[in-house]
């Protein structure tokens, strides 16, 4: 029992949280010193939560995380995980996919308002209506989708393994292809495949990563690598610089961010531009220290992966907050398009 007019010591963590407001951008207020580390640490332990954070993240969040790695990935971390709480620091499909392969556990995302582009780009209205006019057509669907397109798709895929999902389709059948023209783009161009129908949507982030900035980048790096994700608009001009033997075949690499860790611990120059969201630069450099990875394009940051900010993290782990819904029902549908793709025997490094 404590004394007469003795203090009670604060709470830990209390005089963070007290720091933290919200503003148009996200929550804000808290720097991620050794404290906001250790205090995130204990409200996991406390919570009896697994930290996930996608390769996008800040440098920060990634470092303070349980787990970091592509979407796909930590999803199937979060399924086999043993702790009850998964705290997704991500955009807000990965939530969801993470939720459809647990649907037991509590998923929750340090702000609910981190949404994704590319995935906004189609709505399960929109499929339907698409769906109608090819009838008998094979959905194919990235991941980077919400739970209710998965739930109208017949196979999901990822970036890496996109072009033999496609491959396994019986070839007299239309695919419906979505929501990545670039991605479709790319697997269209590998398979050869002309009855494949692509759906017109965009990562803002990866669609902003312009050839003229990749040629440009290629020339004046003459002895570099090039990582290029196949979301990137820059894409066709990597292959084009490869084709016409402008740039070694060898050192053009069409990568998911999962596969560019991969290739990062193999490369053999002691340079190498990446075409991607500059988040991954610390993933690339943490695998391979000893080579200069340089972004193609130094902004090409995505403002709703930054939202999971330290506060974000912090407010979430102190009030258990923004938890991940989706409905028992789209979310079996969902768990059925993914299972099909991992059946097909490469389940993909993400997205």
């Amino acid at each position: 029992m404590a004394t007469m007019g003795a203090e009670l010591a604060p709470a830990p963590g209390t005089a963070l949280r007290e720091r933290i407001t919200d503003g148009p951008s996200g929550y804000t207020g808290v720097e991620a010193t050794p404290e906001w580390a250790a205090e995130v640490k204990r409200l996991a332990r406390q919570r009896n939560a697994t930290i996930l954070a996608h390769n996008y993240q800040l440098p920060e969040i990634q470092d303070v995380a349980d787990h970091v790695g592509d979407s796909l990935a930590l999803s199937r971390i979060a399924a086999e995980a043993p702790e009850e709480t998964i705290v997704f620091c991500g955009v807000h499909f990965m939530a969801e996919t993470a939720k459809i392969l647990s649907p037991e556990k509590t998923v929750l995302i340090p702000d609910e308002r981190a949404g994704c582009s590319l995935a906004d780009s189609i709505t399960a209205a929109e499929l339907r209506e698409w769906k109608a006019e090819h009838p008998g057509a094979v959905v194919v669907s990235y991941v980077n989708t919400t739970a209710a397109v998965k739930g109208l798709t017949d196979i999901c895929c990822t970036s890496s393994n996109a072009v033999d999902v496609v491959a396994s389709i019986d070839p007299d059948r239309e695919v419906l292809f979505l929501p990545d023209q670039f991605l479709g783009a790319h697997v269209k161009r590998e398979t050869g495949r002309e009855n494949i129908h692509i759906w017109m949507g965009e990562c803002h982030v990866h669609a902003g990563i312009n050839g003229d900035e990749l040629n440009a980048q290629a020339r004046a790096h003459p002895d570099a690598e090039l990582f290029v994700h196949p979301e990137c608009g820059c894409a066709t001009s990597a292959l084009y610089l490869a084709g016409e033997g402008e740039f070694p075949a060898d050192r053009v690499h069409i990568l998911s961010t999962g596969g560019m860790i991969d290739a990062a611990r193999a490369a053999k120059s002691s340079q190498v531009l990446v075409a991607t969201e500059i988040g991954m630069l610390h993933q690339l450099r943490k695998a391979a220290p000893g080579i200069d990875f340089q972004a193609v394009n130094d902004r090409a940051a995505c403002k709703y992966m930054k939202m999971i900010t330290p506060a974000a993290l912090l407010r979430c782990l102190e009030e258990n907050r923004d938890e991940v819904h989706v409905d028992p029902d789209t979310a079996a549908l969902a768990r059925h398009s993914v299972q099909r793709m991992i059946e097909i025997g490469n389940p993909g490094g993400g997205e």
